[in-house]
């Protein structure tokens, strides 16, 4: 059973959008080729065994955490999954920091403590990553009953897999009663680790299920930059204004296997190939030439985030592992 092709249904509630300036893309592209490089670098490292456990590469989801973010202030929170790397970054969690996360340096965001699933940056408003399928669901959510407060808006990234667990249905429904200001983006990249999502989905439809408890809903095409940002200024705008919860479902794609453990051979050919031709970066870059911005400023932004991202490995390779006797853990004290 092959993942369908992308698609978008536009909210017929959806207000009016402006539009951010060419160099807003521009700067937002670079994010995407950062997150890339990102994942190529730990994928490389993990194969070198400089990163322990496993890894769960977003590669080929770029453009939904870079348009969602787009969307926010900065201090807005945010909640990703186990598949977090680009959720932390583009929410502006320091590539040097998160690089020396994952190879449990001092230096790392977390002290070198959390690995790969489990990032939590509060300084940028990454309420965590989390590693139990949902429980982004859940953090986001109970950011959003202070967010209401604070006028800061929630969002809760997670995969399709997500949406057949207790955490989304209950979630959604506390949500709707309280209004509170949070917004649902389901990466639907159409596999629950190596199972097609079309099989174990009742009704073979994730955001219209939001519709069930009066949630507005959007499905987006999630390699399109463009795209995702329009539906997310949307949902934001509603949940600031006070008029609730959103979902967005982004279809997408994942260039790697679920975890470094899976080769993904259970994907057709074709359906790989037919994705692939719409990569993120290859899409927007192509938007951003349609629309007059210079080959030489593409090249520029591409080739300083290639080096930024050489720069974080090398500083996070050098960095030192934490000293328990100079920062122990406290979890554990009685």
């Amino acid at each position: 059973m092959s993942a369908p092709e992308a698609r978008r249904v536009e909210s017929p509630t959806a207000p009016e959008r402006g539009e951010p300036a060419a160099r807003d893309y521009l700067d937002a592209y670079a994010r995407m080729v950062v997150i890339r490089e990102f994942e190529q670098t730990i994928h490389r490292l993990f194969l070198k065994g400089e990163v322990h456990g496993t890894t769960h590469l977003s590669a080929g989801q770029e453009a939904i955490p870079v348009g969602v973010c787009m969307a926010l202030a900065p201090d807005d929170y945010a909640s990703g999954t186990y598949r977090g790397h680009g959720h932390a970054l583009a929410k502006g969690t320091a590539p040097e920091a998160l690089a020396a996360e994952m190879l449990g340096r001092a230096t790392g965001v977390c002290g070198g403590r959390a690995g790969s699933m489990n990032v939590v940056d509060l300084e940028h408003g990454l309420v965590g990553c989390f590693g139990i399928v949902g429980g982004s669901i859940a953090a986001a959510t109970g950011a959003a009953l202070s967010g209401k407060r604070e006028g800061r808006v929630s969002v809760a990234f997670f995969g399709d897999g997500a949406t057949n667990q207790a955490y989304f249905h209950e979630c959604l429904n506390f949500a709707k009663v309280l209004e509170l200001p949070v917004i649902f983006v389901c990466e639907n990249n159409f596999y629950g680790e190596f199972t097609p999502m079309l099989r174990v989905t009742g009704g073979g439809e994730i955001a219209a299920r939001a519709g069930a408890y009066g949630i507005p809903f959007e499905v987006v095409d999630g390699n399109d930059l463009w795209a995702v940002r329009a539906a997310a200024a949307g949902a934001v705008e509603r949940a600031r204004s006070g008029a609730g919860p959103t979902m967005l479902e982004c279809q997408t794609y994942r260039h790697f296997g679920h975890s470094k453990s899976d080769p993904a051979r259970y994907r057709p050919s074709e359906e790989l190939e037919r994705w692939l031709e719409r990569d993120p970066l290859t899409v927007a870059r192509r938007r951003l030439l349609a629309e007059g911005v210079s080959e030489a400023d593409v090249e520029a932004v591409e080739t300083e985030a290639q080096g930024e991202m050489e720069r974080a490995a090398e500083a996070a390779l050098a960095a030192p592992y934490p000293d328990p006797h100079e920062r122990p853990a406290t979890e554990f004290k009685p």
